[in-house]
Formats: structure tokens, sequence, C-alpha cells
């Protein structure tokens, strides 16, 4: 294999190389997707693979692949989770030390997964990029290999050994959707099935705040975007690989984007109806599936990436997913400030049947008069149709409703 070019020759030949260093992840049957496409939808659920991702695929292959030199001046990578654990769990079964470099406002739990599996962690800077940056000057100044995320063949072809099992789980497949990122998981899986499985059609899906595929490939060329906020930082990448991104041109991969509503209620649908923890980019597929099912032929299996969340981050999705999809509402509403009145609105709420999650309330301001408080409250719901019906049944009581 070349340095740059990634096959079904090569996939095979990682597939070979990792024996039992990953497991076979399970492919699960989703009914209320299956229900949605009007044909059969599997998840292919990486988020159960060693270190909570598909990334010791590539991680294990470009290491186990590394000369007795390289390996004995050690590697070193940088991350903000996932890459860093496949890294780390890579270098522990194979014995070489490793060194990752992570931003500083990293999550807790990820940081501490990359040491438990035998790492040394430096954290520094504010983002992705500074870690880069850090990690680069750490490899030329030590000698240590860089293992980039996404763009060497050897990766590519490690992440592709995914698209094999999904053809032996589930072989009448005819479409295999992806989260898309950097590019490693959505190419190394078109190469394979381009020659195994041609009638199978792959989909890489990006988060629209961080979509570089769509203008690079329009443009025949890697091509950076700026790197907005979104919740589905593991693919957040501000531009394609060259290897990747040479694949998903050859094998003419489409790719979709989604919003971060969009994302958020693909999180709580697989939480709720799959019983399944993902971060949320580990979600970006079912996320386009719901979004949009058109023009997608069944069967399909979604691949849920990873499930590297932290708590925190679950939380706040969970709470945007739940307002997304018409479960959680925020009301703001003026009440007479009085003995009881607090007391009578929050009865009006639950004599509607929505559930009071939170309550504030302001007794002075400008916009109030003396005998006013605004009370802000959040409440769980049944669905949009319940939110009108509470909406509705508040403004025939008498209270000035505003949703935020």
């Amino acid at each position: 294999m070349t340095s740059s070019h990634v096959d079904l020759a090569a996939v095979r030949a990682a597939a070979a190389g990792l024996g039992e260093v990953v497991y076979r992840t399970p492919v699960e049957r989703s009914r209320v997707l299956s229900e949605l496409l009007g044909a059969p939808v599997w998840l292919k659920c990486e988020n159960l693979q060693r270190a909570g991702s598909f990334k010791i695929r590539g991680a294990f292959t470009r290491l186990s692949r590394l000369s007795p030199q390289q390996r004995e001046r050690g590697v070193v990578a940088a991350s903000a989770g996932n890459h860093a654990q496949g890294v780390a769990l890579a270098a522990r079964e194979l014995g070489i030390a490793a060194t990752i470099f992570m931003p500083a406002d990293a999550a807790l739990p990820k940081i501490a997964a990359t040491k438990d599996y035998g790492a040394e962690v430096v954290l520094g800077g504010r983002s992705l990029d500074e870690a880069i940056v850090d990690a680069t000057a750490f490899a030329e100044r030590t000698g240590a290999e860089l293992i980039h995320p996404f763009d060497h063949a050897d990766i590519v072809a490690g992440q592709g050994t995914l698209g094999l099992e999904i053809l032996e789980q589930v072989p009448e497949v005819r479409t295999v959707v992806i989260p898309l990122g950097g590019g490693g998981l959505t190419a190394g899986v078109a190469a394979a099935l381009a020659e195994a499985a041609p009638h199978v059609r792959v989909i890489g899906v990006q988060a629209a705040n961080v979509a570089a595929y769509p203008g690079s490939l329009a443009e025949g060329r890697p091509v950076p975007v700026e790197v907005r906020a979104t919740m589905a930082d593991g693919i957040a990448v501000g531009r394609p690989g060259e290897v990747p991104f040479e694949v998903l041109r050859r094998t003419q991969v489409p790719v979709r984007t989604v919003t971060e509503e969009d994302l958020s209620r693909a999180l709580l649908l697989v939480v709720e109806r799959a019983k399944l923890l993902v971060e949320p980019s580990g979600a970006a597929g079912v996320a386009a599936l719901m979004a949009d099912p058109s023009g997608i032929e069944g069967p399909v299996v979604v691949v849920l990436s990873g499930g590297n969340v932290d708590p925190l981050v679950l939380m706040r999705v969970l709470r945007h997913g739940m307002a997304a999809a018409g479960r959680y509402l925020s009301l703001r509403l003026r009440i007479s400030d009085r003995p009881g009145g607090l007391a009578g609105l929050l009865a009006d709420v639950a004599s509607a049947g929505a559930n009071v999650m939170h309550v504030s309330h302001v007794r002075t301001g400008p916009h109030l008069a003396i005998d006013e408080v605004e009370v802000d409250v959040q409440v769980e719901t049944k669905g949009p149709e319940h939110c009108s019906e509470l909406v509705s049944h508040l403004e025939a009581a008498g209270y000035a409703v505003r949703v935020d």
C-alpha cells in the first residue's frame, strides 16, 4: 500500500491485523427509524467499541505498522477526546509510550480515560488547533511519531474495517450513513464498499456549523471553513484530510448536513428509544435520517460512531433535544404580587398536565407595575400539541404569556 492510496485490499489487510484487538460491535434494529423510513434501519453500535468509539481501529492499525525504531521513540497525538483514547489504548496494547496533547478545557472524563489507558496527558491551549501545534513541536523535538487523527492511509484503512463488519452483519444493506468530520471513517468504509459491494451507497453527515466537505467536493480540493460552535465537537473539523478527501471524491460520496436541533433530537431518540448512550457527533447519522429520509434507500445501517460524552454536556444536549422535540417549554408571565399568586399560577400549569421543572421570578423592574411580578417557568410537556394547549389554557385563565 502506498502512503496515500486506500482500497479494499488495504482495508482487508487492516482487518487481518486487528485480530482480537477490536470488538465486533453489534447492530440493533431500530423500529422507530424503520417506520420513519418505511424500510429496515439498523444501528451499528461503535459507541460500544473499546475506548468508546471507532478510533481504536485506525489507531491500532497505524501504530502496529511502526518500525521498531519508531516504537522506541514513542508516539504523540493531539485530541479533545476520542482520538486521544484510541491512540492511548493502542499504544498500551503495543507497549509504546504515548503523549497526548489536549486543550485546557477538554472534558474531565476524557482526560481521565486517556490517562487510565497509560498515556501522558499534556494540557494547554484554548483549542484543538493549538494542541496540534504543540504536538507537532513535541514530535520535532523528541522524534516521537505524530499520529494524525484521520489524514493517513493506515488510519483510513483501519477505520474502513467497520464497513466489512457491516456487510457481514447486514448483507442486504443498501445504504450506510456515517458521521463525517475529517473523513477517516467515511472514507475507509467507502473505499471498502466501492469494491466489495458497489451497489451500497455511503452517505456522510456533517454538522451544518462546521461542514467543510460540501464546498471542498464542489471545488475538487480540500477547502477550510470556519470552525463554529457545535455540540458535535467530535466531527468539528475545519479542513478535510488529503487522504480521505481523495477517497470520497473518487467514490462520489454525497454529504448531508444537520442542524444543532437535528442533532439534539437524534440524541434524545437514541437514548430514549434505542436505550443507547451516544455523543452528539455519534448521532449525526440518525439526525440526517430523521431530518430528511427522502432519497435514502433501505435497508439502511446508521453508524453510531462514539459514546464518549461528558455528563454535563449530555444534560444540556438532552434538554436542548426536549425543547427541539416540543417537550420542554420556557414561559414568561406576569402575575399579581400578592400571597398565593405564584401558587395559583403553578396550580394552573399543573391542571393542564405540565410538569414544572424550574421557577424564578423578578419583583422589581422599570417595566413592572408596583403590584406585579414577572415569573419564568420551565415545564416538561408531552409534545408540541401539548405545548400549544398549555399556552392556550394559561391565556384563557387571564395570563399574558410569552414563550422564550
